[in-house]
């Protein structure tokens, strides 16, 4: 069933899954270190994008991975990555860190 997973999700669709099956989904921030020192979604395994190669073996296949960013591009790259290598149940957070914050935390530091 390659369509079981959706290619991207919206921030709502995103925070229902972390809402509702906390223990089936794993959020990873693929930000840079900086990036995270500005804000952060609470859970969010970090990841920067260019260490992804070298975690491929040891990121979980039994759970649905939901991959985010600044704005949605490096993620969906990332999430075109995983795919490449194996991993069906991956899917972007479209919109990434910005469309979280604007839609459930207007107080989050952006930039």
């Amino acid at each position: 069933m390659p369509d079981a997973y959706p290619l991207e999700l919206s921030v709502e669709e995103t925070k229902h899954l972390l809402d509702t099956q906390p223990d089936r989904v794993l959020l990873i921030d693929v930000r840079e270190p900086d990036e995270l020192e500005i804000c952060r979604i609470p859970g969010a395994e970090p990841i920067p994008m260019r260490q992804i190669p070298e975690h491929v073996g040891t990121l979980p296949k039994d759970k649905h991975l939901l991959i985010h960013c600044h704005h949605g591009g490096r993620s969906l790259r990332v999430t075109q990555y995983l795919r490449a290598n194996g991993f069906t149940a991956v899917t972007n957070v479209a919109g990434g860190i910005e469309a979280w914050a604007l839609t459930f935390d207007p107080a989050m530091r952006r930039y």
